[in-house]
């Protein structure tokens, strides 16, 4: 029976406590309560995760393990209960200013546990509270460091700065902080708008340099296309020439060639025959008829020879270029052949005369 009474009384003692602990870690400075304790009856229970620290006679004996424990009442007694999982403690929203005079409102998490229990019980009166105060003074001395725009972009390492704070300070009360997170930054109304101002002027910004870079490439795909097309347009003409100078041009002028050396044959068999001096003289003259009367068509401005209503003149002088040129070969002609008979140049003359009266 005393050893039901003890376990059931222990048991009533443990879930006490429980429950003054939870009550203790929702508020954000937990408060310590000697009348909380388990009572010692001889024998104990002590759960998984948990240390009991023991007083003999007011003095410090040993941490209970997890399990079954025997201790001589009314000289031993529980003094504290530390527990050996992770601790989770809000820490309260507060004001910080940053490096550039910005006043924000700031709150965060902490992730704690009881590596010691000797020195979480001796070396502090509440570590928890402690802990909780040294994360807020540590946060608002490293706000103050940065400005406002490498706050929100080094977070991590102001956790990191926070955490080595804490551990330095915390380190003979047996406490290790694990790891501390910001939760919200409130920042003012008017900075509020002024960040929203600037990160739309930036991504106009950012914007407006892609469309130019979009226009300068498509500038310069469009000058390449044109490059590449007039090299291919030229070199298509300079292969159309080169087809066209050696083949159907090449044949027109062989064409043309051999036509105008048959019409010179033609032209000096005629002449040759009889009476081609005087039929050479009228077409000349038709020829220089013809170019008078298209004199002052396409100009105002015409300049012309003193005597230039005279055909006689300009056609005896044709003729006596003519004879100039072709006297070599007709004295070659003459000494080759013999000597025709020869009509009498009187009368010759006479009807070139009465050809030019006739035309004039």
């Amino acid at each position: 029976q005393v050893w039901c009474w003890s376990q059931s009384c222990s048991s009533s003692v443990l879930q006490h406590s429980q429950q003054l602990k939870g009550a203790a870690r929702l508020s954000p400075a937990p408060c310590r309560w000697n009348s909380g304790l388990p009572v010692n009856i001889g024998v104990l229970f002590v759960p998984q995760q948990e240390a009991w620290v023991v007083e003999r006679m007011g003095k410090f004996h040993r941490i209970l393990e997890p399990g079954l424990n025997f201790l001589i009442p009314f000289l031993d007694r529980i003094r504290y209960v530390q527990s050996l999982k992770e601790i989770v403690i809000n820490v309260p929203e507060q004001s910080a200013v940053t490096l550039d005079n910005v006043t924000l409102q700031i709150d965060g998490v902490l992730y704690l546990r009881v590596m010691d229990p000797y020195k979480a019980s001796y070396g502090v009166e509440d570590p928890e509270y402690a802990v909780t105060q040294l994360a807020q003074t540590t946060m608002r001395s490293e706000l103050g460091k940065l400005s406002l725009d490498r706050v929100f972009r080094e977070r991590e390492s102001l956790n990191a700065s926070i955490v080595d704070a804490i551990n330095q300070a915390s380190d003979c009360w047996g406490i290790r902080c694990l790891r501390y997170e910001i939760k919200d930054i409130h920042v003012p109304p008017r900075v509020k708008e002024s960040m929203q101002m600037q990160v739309e002027a930036e991504r106009r910004k950012r914007a407006t340099v892609l469309e130019s870079e979009g226009t300068r490439e498509s500038a310069i795909n469009v000058a390449e296309g044109q490059k590449q097309a007039q090299i291919l347009a030229s070199e298509a003409e300079k292969a159309e020439q080169i087809n066209k100078a050696a083949g159907r041009e090449a044949n027109a002028m062989l064409v043309k060639a051999r036509a105008k050396a048959e019409a010179i044959q033609l032209l000096a068999a005629a002449l040759s025959q009889q009476h081609g001096s005087a039929a050479a003289s009228l077409s000349v003259a038709e020829q220089y008829v013809n170019a008078f009367s298209k004199i002052a068509k396409d100009s105002n401005t015409v300049l012309l020879p003193a005597n230039t209503g005279d055909v006689t003149n300009m056609v005896a002088q044709a003729l006596g270029i003519y004879t100039t040129l072709t006297k070599p070969q007709t004295v070659k002609s003459q000494d080759e052949t013999p000597p025709a008979h020869e009509e009498p140049q009187p009368a010759s003359m006479e009807m070139l005369k009465a050809e030019q009266g006739s035309s004039s």
